[in-house]
């Protein structure tokens, strides 16, 4: 699998081709191979010029071993197991290569040329190599990247040269152009290579749901298809889908698909809520109960203000994910010291999380039997004793507004019950009363002036004695 990306400034400027090294981290006088589960991959430099500077991406797929691994799913008494596009056609083991090798570059950072980095650039991308068979509609790849600001040219490769008259081959070349941040760029082949094959090679689990975030920050929200994106991206998993999309809650046990009203997916309005409480409160020592696969702790991962994290659940499958997702078992000894995942239970004391800035409960309480919430208070407001604590869950008051969820269901299976409006002040003044807080209200999400939002969080602040 080969990709060429070059940049060309404007004859106008006094740009340097050549700082296109600086930009994605690799040097244009040297070769660098790197080793990949699914073979190997080589950087290196066709041409390199003050006026045009290109940098090649070429994956040698080990196909033998390909075969030979079990984790790259196929059938073994199956032909296609043995012959296949895969040492040919750019596809998701092409995607995991950029995201090998551009790793930083993906991120917009550039310390010796940020202007350019932070800014759209003239840059051409050729594919010589695409695979078509995952088209739903004629000119799937235009409508996947045109909305970005590329300009696409798609070349049918013919099935036979010397027979015209047999047709198209279900592959095209590619060459898109643009002004686009390089940033972007290399985050939309990360996403959209796979989506246009509509396959993935590599088992697809909790964990890509946050890759998609990541690679989607910037663009993705407001692409046209990206509801196309993100079912293919996720092949087709209607519990990551679901999750990904921002369903009212966590509605991938139910199946119960809804349009989120607002103007991001309700998911991320509601971390971003979180952290806001956390920003007001000044939290730098955050215990985040109920973690699951660590959609909250990504967040606050990223926040250097943040100064000791720790992620618990009840699940270890939940943490197993979680440490995936943090990609902490390559992360320095400072960042696993700073980071901390716990199995341990919302109900139960548990001396590890004593003394913290803040204590986070987001979308755990409804998930408790109502019977067990005096040991939840217990646990969280008398014995761990946060400096404050934030507590988020749906709006029972909302449901109405989801036309596909039935009157009288939960937004979850596992959803014990879903309170009100009312029931929820109730419960929360209660429990602030009782152990020496302060309570505050917020909405998350978009409000209907006659439902309110589809998030309620409470914000619990210790009294001064």
């Amino acid at each position: 699998m080969l990709m060429t990306l070059t940049f060309e400034p404007d004859p106008t400027t006094d740009v340097d081709a050549s700082v296109l090294g600086y930009l994605v981290h690799k040097h244009p006088g040297r070769v660098q191979s790197f080793p990949a589960p699914v073979g190997d991959i080589h950087v290196f430099y066709p041409e390199v010029s003050r006026e045009r500077c290109t940098i090649a991406v070429l994956l040698e797929v080990d196909a033998v071993g390909l075969a030979r691994e079990k984790r790259f799913r196929g059938d073994a008494l199956a032909l296609s197991h043995y012959v296949n596009d895969r040492p040919y056609a750019a596809s998701s083991m092409f995607a995991v290569a950029l995201g090998a090798v551009f790793r930083t570059a993906m991120t917009g950072r550039s310390d010796s040329y940020p202007e350019l980095a932070s800014a759209p650039i003239p840059l051409r991308i050729e594919l010589p190599v695409i695979s078509t068979r995952g088209a739903e509609a004629e000119g799937l790849v235009r409508r996947l990247f045109e909305p970005l600001g590329w300009a696409v040219e798609e070349t049918p490769i013919p099935l036979d040269p010397e027979h015209p008259e047999w047709g198209a081959s279900r592959y095209s070349s590619l060459v898109f152009s643009g002004r686009v941040l390089l940033s972007h760029a290399l985050r939309q082949l990360y996403v959209l290579l796979p989506v246009h094959d509509d396959a993935k090679h590599y088992w697809v689990g909790d964990d890509e749901v946050a890759k998609l975030t990541r690679a989607g920050d910037g663009w993705l929200a407001e692409h046209p298809e990206r509801e196309l994106i993100t079912r293919r991206y996720l092949a087709h998993q209607s519990s990551l889908v679901s999750q990904a999309d921002g369903a009212p809650d966590d509605e991938r046990a139910t199946g119960t698909a809804t349009a989120d009203p607002g103007p991001a997916p309700l998911r991320a309005s509601r971390a971003e809520a979180v952290l806001r409480a956390l920003s007001d409160v000044h939290a730098h020592r955050v215990v985040d109960m109920g973690c699951g696969p660590g959609a909250l702790l990504t967040r606050l991962a990223k926040d250097r203000s943040f100064t000791e994290i720790v992620g618990t659940d009840v699940s270890v499958r939940a943490l197993e994910s979680a440490e995936r997702t943090l990609n902490l078992r390559a992360a320095s000894d400072a960042e696993r010291e700073r980071i901390r995942l716990l199995h341990g239970s919302v109900v139960y004391r548990d001396e590890r999380v004593r003394g913290f800035d803040a204590v986070v409960l987001m979308e755990v309480v409804e998930h408790v039997d109502e019977s067990r919430l005096p040991a939840l208070e217990d646990a969280v407001f008398a014995h761990a004793a946060p400096a404050n604590v934030v507590v988020t869950t749906p709006n029972a008051d909302y449901n109405a507004l989801y036309a596909s969820l039935p009157a009288g269901r939960f937004r979850h299976d596992d959803h014990r019950f879903e309170w009100t409006r009312g029931e929820f002040r109730s419960w929360a003044s209660s429990v602030a009363e009782r152990n020496g807080y302060d309570v505050e209200f917020r909405p998350v999400g978009a409000e209907d002036p006659t439902r309110g939002s589809p998030t309620q969080l409470a914000l619990f602040r210790r009294r001064s004695s």
